[in-house]
C-alpha cells in the first residue's frame, strides 16, 4: 500500500528532485491540492522557514508533511544570501537575477575566496513527530555560468572534487551529491522504516 505525503513546496524543480529521491512507493501530493496561499517564510533560519511550511502544510491536508529550506552561504559574503537565497535580488526575482546578483557582489574576488555551501534543512511533520534532516555541499561559486541542467544558483556553483557545476550534471546524479539529495537519502531512509 502506497505511502501519501504532502510535499510541502510549490517549487516544481524542487519537487522533481524529491519525486526521483523517494521512487513509486510514495503517493505525492502539493499544496495547490489543499490550500492557494503561499506560505510566508518570516523565519530568521532555514529551520524556521522549513518548519512552518511543513506544519502549515500539514495543518491544511491532514497529511503527513515535508518541507525544505536551502540557503546559499558564500564565504566572502559573510554567509550571504543564506535564508534569503530564493529572494537574493528582490521578492519577484528570477534564478537569473539572483545568479547575476551573486556574480556582481563577488566581482573582483580571487578564486580562492569564493568557497561556498548550499545548506538545505528539510523537516517532517505528522500527527505524532517532527523530525529534522540536513544536507550541506561545500564548492566554490564560478565567475561564468556553466550548464543548462539544475536551477538556481547551480550554474555558478562548482562542487568540491568536481570539474562540473552542478547545472553540468543530470538530475539523478545530482541527488547522490547534493545538499537536498544528501537531506533526502537521510530522510528516505528513515521514512521507509517508519512502516
Amino acid at each position: 500500500m502506497k505511502k501519501h505525503l504532502l510535499i510541502s513546496t510549490r517549487n516544481k524543480d524542487k519537487r522533481r528532485e524529491i519525486s526521483k529521491a523517494l521512487g513509486e512507493n510514495v503517493e505525492l501530493h502539493h499544496p495547490e491540492e489543499f490550500f492557494d496561499e503561499d506560505v510566508e517564510e518570516t523565519g530568521v533560519t532555514l529551520y524556521e522557514n522549513a518548519l512552518l511550511k511543513a506544519r502549515a502544510g500539514f495543518e491544511e491536508s491532514g497529511l503527513p508533511s515535508l518541507a525544505d529550506d536551502t540557503g546559499l552561504e558564500v564565504d566572502a559574503l559573510d554567509g550571504r544570501p543564506g535564508v534569503y537565497s530564493s529572494r537574493y535580488a528582490g521578492e519577484d526575482a528570477t534564478y537569473e537575477d539572483n545568479v547575476n546578483k551573486l556574480l556582481e557582489e563577488l566581482n573582483g574576488v580571487n578564486d580562492g575566496n569564493r568557497t561556498a555551501r548550499f545548506r538545505t534543512v528539510m523537516v517532517y511533520i505528522d500527527k505524532e513527530q517532527t523530525v529534522r534532516f540536513d544536507g550541506v555541499l561545500e564548492g566554490r561559486i564560478l565567475t561564468v555560468k556553466r550548464g543548462e541542467n539544475g536551477f538556481g544558483y547551480d550554474p555558478v556553483f562548482l562542487p568540491e572534487n568536481s570539474d562540473l557545476t552542478l547545472a553540468e550534471i543530470d538530475v539523478v546524479d545530482k541527488n547522490k551529491i547534493s545538499h537536498r539529495g544528501l537531506a533526502l537519502q537521510k530522510f528516505a531512509h528513515w521514512y521507509s522504516s517508519q512502516g
